[in-house]
């Protein structure tokens, strides 16, 4: 395989890390990766970031602070 460059493999990062690149782009972008410290640092930093992101959006807010907030709706409703 030749290798992509940085050009290439950061534009393409998003979608490697997700997956969404064929097979030779895939490869291409993973041999650049292994040979790039600065394109492996922003993938790591991309990757962490997109798990961050993934993991707050399944918890969910305390039962008391979802009160709270319907119980401020409702009363913002009832004014207007």
């Amino acid at each position: 395989m030749t290798d992509c460059g940085c050009e290439k493999a950061q534009r393409e990062l998003e979608e490697f890390l997700r997956n969404e690149v064929c097979k030779t782009q895939h490869t291409d972008i993973a041999e650049h990766l292994e040979n790039c410290q600065g394109c492996r640092d922003e993938a790591l930093v991309a990757r962490t970031l997109t798990e961050v992101v993934a993991r707050a959006c399944k918890e969910a807010a305390p039962e008391e602070l979802r009160d709270q907030v319907l119980e401020r709706l409702r009363a913002i409703q009832a004014t207007h």
